[in-house]
């Protein structure tokens, strides 16, 4: 039996989701559900898409996993977890899912081997992906290496240094390159845009072998296209300076579709 995304959200998220009203009323509370009192990080993941949203999150080797990897986001709902110390990972957003009661199925963009509940496993590129690292001072992107299927920002709260967002806010999808275009069905809209690593296996546009250095893989035509329309976030290997992103004491919003 195949559940909608209306059925299965009390399902999955009985006590966390929150409407964003409610939500937003926490984020300008001073003792609000994101900023707890012993300051332990936040991560509250926000979907402003028009359409639901299944956000994955995968941890580093060794760190837990949070929230068993995966669940459902209806549009205007949001979810916030707690984040351990020094924990460090990747959220994406998958797009066109559907699971059956025991959490099996596809996703069209983003699918982690066919399960809701993604316990580690990374998502299928291509995938817009945020990556984040907390330590004494936290590191955080937005990264197109692996390609993208939905626009993605995250955003500091309450931390201290230069706590900017980042993000590829821009739909992607329209003007994504016939060669990278992933289709939903045989003429199809355009669901996803591949990376030219992935469309090409190229050593030059994946950064390896004798490319596999800064010094030796620049940017690209591709990757240049991406940047132009998302100036904040990773466009290749090697675009480390214009897109990483650091913080200190921070909890993080992470929003699904931000130009919508």
């Amino acid at each position: 039996m195949s559940l909608s995304p209306t059925s299965m959200a009390p399902l999955l998220l009985p006590h966390l989701r929150i409407s964003i009203f409610f939500f937003s009323a926490l984020l300008i509370s001073s003792s609000n559900f994101l900023f707890v009192a012993d300051s332990a990080a936040t991560l509250a993941l926000y979907n402003k898409c028009r359409d639901p949203v299944w956000p994955g999150i995968q941890p580093s080797a060794g760190r837990p996993i949070l929230a068993r990897g995966g669940f459902l986001l209806l549009p205007n709902q949001a979810y916030s977890l707690r984040l351990p110390a020094a924990w460090s990972g990747r959220v994406w957003g998958r797009q066109g899912c559907s699971f059956d009661a025991a959490g099996r199925g596809r996703c069209s963009t983003g699918d982690c081997d066919g399960s809701l509940y993604c316990d580690g496993l990374g998502g299928t590129p291509p995938a817009t992906l945020v990556e984040i690292t907390l330590g004494d001072q936290d590191f955080y992107d937005v990264s197109l290496v692996d390609g993208y299927n939905l626009a993605v920002s995250i955003r500091p709260f309450r931390g201290s240094g230069r706590c900017a967002s980042a993000g590829c806010v821009s739909d992607l999808n329209e003007v994504c390159p016939a060669g990278l275009a992933v289709r939903a069905g045989a003429g199809g809209p355009v669901v996803a845009c591949k990376s030219a690593c992935s469309a090409f296996g190229s050593p030059r546009y994946c950064c390896t072998g004798s490319f596999g250095s800064p010094q030796l893989c620049k940017p690209t035509a591709y990757s240049r296209l991406f940047k132009s329309a998302c100036p904040r976030a990773y466009s290749y290997a090697y675009d480390d300076p214009t897109s990483i992103v650091t913080c200190t004491g921070a909890s993080y919003i992470v929003t699904f579709c931000p130009h919508q």
